[in-house]
């Protein structure tokens, strides 16, 4: 039997588009930062080569960075943090996390290395990223969950130099070294751990 007029379905929304699309996100951080994207979409950065990511609670993070002050590039996604810090500091991290004496407690602190990706955040607001002959303005904000960053890149500035690394001399720049930021970060993440344990309802048995 033949359904009514009424019964048509209706027509599916096309899926939004991004506000800048990926081939000039693409572009904008491998022609600007001269920085290595994975193939695939969405856009994301290959970790190991220029940069490590130390990975940790948004919270921890951004309390972290009031007691560091100025840092390296710091993305946002969602409730995580991501810290740039200089190539192979991810292979360091277990170990200094040992020597500081916080290696016996899981602190939700992660170095990811060589081998890793990271989510590509959307370039700076007002940034013109090129797509094809066509030049569009971006506006600082991904869509829903997407990474954005807390403290961008400067294209044209090296920032391998200032990312914080194992320094005698207590970092380069205004980076701190990355003993200081380990230690300052795990300080954080462990006192995060320890509010959330107690605001857990006490189950009685």
């Amino acid at each position: 039997m033949v359904g009514s007029p009424s019964a048509v379905p209706l027509p599916v929304p096309l899926p939004r588009r991004p506000p800048v699309p990926d081939d000039g996100v693409r572009r904008w951080y491998e022609e600007e930062l001269g920085w290595e994207t994975a193939p695939g979409a969405p856009v994301r950065l290959v970790v190991g080569h220029r940069f490590d990511v130390l990975d940790l609670p948004l919270e921890a993070g951004l309390a972290a960075l009031r007691h560091l002050g100025p840092a390296s590039p710091v993305a946002v996604r969602a409730d995580r943090m991501r810290v740039l810090v200089a190539a192979g500091s991810a292979e360091e991290l277990p170990g200094l996390l040992e020597w500081l004496e916080w290696g016996a407690l899981d602190l939700d602190l992660v170095g990811l290395g060589a081998g890793a990706v990271t989510d590509a955040p959307a370039p700076p607001e007002g940034v013109i990223v090129r797509t094809g002959a066509k030049g569009l303005r971006t506006g600082g904000v991904g869509s829903q969950g997407a990474a954005v960053w807390l403290r961008p890149p400067v294209p044209g500035r090296e920032v391998e130099p200032s990312l914080p690394t194992l320094s005698a001399l207590g970092g380069r720049g205004e980076a701190p070294d990355l003993v200081r930021l380990v230690s300052t970060a795990a300080t954080q993440c462990h006192r995060l751990r320890l509010r959330r344990a107690c605001a857990r309802p006490s189950v009685l048995s």
